[in-house]
């Protein structure tokens, strides 16, 4: 399938590590320019040092989403270096304290809910109008398999993910007759360092993790890689508003 990505200019939030990462790459390898948004400098810098080797045109821009300042940032070094916004990935996130709703600290409620949400608003706040300006764009915003159920110990999480696919949906709307494209992806239990996190190794933690999908095994950063490239080219013309979950079958359960 021929995703028609080699002349676009992306940008992946959260884009050094894990899900980002891996998109970062797909996207490179496809021949994009790709703006790798993150806010660990080192990692991000020798991701685009990796990217480079694929697609030349790339760079990082350091980033921290829950500022609005950083990402009017991002995006102004990614106009001044390529002119012009093609797609998106809203990725960055973080899944906060583990607690029960009535012991969830407000600040940990308000730094998951800036992170994870108001983050994708920012974001599509600054692109869009770069997208119009372009003539169209297409956006993926990273929800959950937590953005459609429910979830014990992470409320905050839980509702921020909800909240992504209510903004996309909401968004989606709003700009459909104007070329612009605007999605929510939905992993499952993804093998990265958040999931590490979690689990803290423990092999009955990780366990449980992967029983709860039908195919009994965590997906891969590269897995959700594919179907945001899908989202995001010329492949996918006639979606959008779609909550695309890729899960292994653990909603469906």
């Amino acid at each position: 399938m021929n995703l028609n990505l080699g002349n676009k200019v992306v940008i992946v939030t959260g884009g050094a590590s894990g899900i980002g990462a891996a998109s970062a790459m797909a996207f490179a390898q496809e021949g994009a320019s790709v703006v790798v948004a993150d806010i660990n400098i080192e990692r991000g810098e020798e991701l685009v040092s990796r990217l480079q080797s694929h697609s030349e045109n790339c760079m990082y821009v350091p980033c921290d989403v829950s500022l609005e300042s950083d990402i009017k940032n991002m995006i102004s070094k990614t106009i001044q270096r390529y002119g012009r916004l093609d797609c998106a990935f809203n990725n960055a996130g973080i899944e906060g304290v583990t607690a029960n709703t009535i012991d969830c600290t407000n600040e940990n409620w308000e730094k998951i809910l800036n992170t994870n949400l108001r983050s994708a608003w920012w974001c599509m706040k600054y692109e869009i109008p770069e997208m119009l300006k372009a003539g169209g764009g297409s956006i993926v915003n990273c929800s959950s398999i937590a953005g459609l159920l429910g979830f014990t110990g992470i409320p905050a999480y839980v509702a921020s993910k909800h909240g992504v696919i209510g903004l996309t949906q909401a968004a989606a709307l709003e700009y459909a007759q104007q070329n612009i494209r605007i999605n929510a992806i939905c992993p499952g239990v993804i093998h990265t360092s958040m999931i590490d996190r979690f689990t803290q190794g423990d092999e009955k933690s990780i366990a449980e993790m992967t029983k709860g999908a039908p195919m009994e095994r965590m997906g891969t950063p590269e897995e959700i890689a594919n179907a945001v490239l899908w989202l995001c080219s010329s492949a996918s013309s006639f979606v959008t508003g779609h909550p695309l979950v890729a899960d292994g079958g653990w909603v469906v359960r």
